[in-house]
This record gives C-alpha cells, sequence and structure tokens, in this order.
C-alpha cells in the first residue's frame, strides 16, 4: 500500500500484526531505522526483548521474530538533512525552533481538543542540539 503524502526523503512504515513463530525482515539501506514493539515480545539478534521498547537499528538489513503473538511497528527514513531540536520542537533551521519556543509561549500552537486544560511552560535549556 502507498500513501498519497507528500514526503521529503525516502521512508518507509510496517505494522505487523505477528503470530508466535513468525519472522519479518526489516529493509536495510536506509540511514535511520527502528522499530517499536507495542505488544508481545520479540527475538532480534539473539536477545528478547518485551513490549513498550524501541530499537534503533544500523543500516543492514535485519530480521525480528515474535516469541509470542507480537504488534512491531518498523520504520526507516533517509535522512532530510541537519536537523535542531529544543525541548518538543525539531526544526531544520534554528530560526524556526526559536519561532516555534515563541509560539508556544505565546499560546498561538493549537492543542489537540481533548489535552487542552493543562499548559506546560517552555523548560529553560541550553542552546539547541543539533544532529544529522
Amino acid at each position: 500500500m502507498t500513501a498519497g503524502t507528500e514526503t521529503h526523503s525516502p521512508l518507509f512504515y510496517a505494522h505487523l500484526d505477528m503470530a508466535s513463530g513468525a519472522t519479518a525482515e526489516i529493509p536495510g539501506g536506509y540511514e535511520e531505522r527502528a522499530f517499536y514493539i507495542a505488544t508481545g515480545a520479540v527475538e532480534f539478534d539473539g536477545t528478547r526483548y518485551e513490549s513498550g521498547r524501541m530499537l534503533v537499528l544500523g543500516l543492514a538489513a535485519s530480521r525480528v521474530r515474535a516469541l509470542e503473538p507480537s504488534r512491531v511497528m518498523v520504520l526507516g527514513v533517509d535522512s532530510a538533512g541537519e536537523r535542531f531540536i529544543h525541548w518538543n520542537f525539531v526544526s531544520s533551521s534554528k530560526e524556526g525552533l526559536a519561532q516555534a519556543a515563541s509560539d508556544w509561549q505565546a499560546g498561538r500552537m493549537k492543542l489537540p481538543d481533548a489535552d487542552d486544560a493543562e499548559f506546560i511552560p517552555l523548560p529553560d535549556e541550553p542552546a539547541p542540539f543539533r544532529f544529522k
């Protein structure tokens, strides 16, 4: 299945409902890959992992095996370029981070309808973290 959403770098996402003993190949070749175990338990690289864990993977193709009925989310993406992070905001520019922080502090961001009763102030943090 392919979504009609525009993307800015190659990516994949898969939702796996795995029966006990089932295996799945996680495609390689993406700069950033991970999987999250929503329910159940899986074996990866000879180690058992329980629900609630996210594993960040290297570039090579990988295989995961369900040790019991499991629901696993798998994703990968090629880098969209340099990014900066500050608190809950991520941007490709420091200016974008400053604007997001200003909008948050001024109450200009739309909060989810079911979760808009509490305002959490922007924490005092050192300069934004930079990563590629």
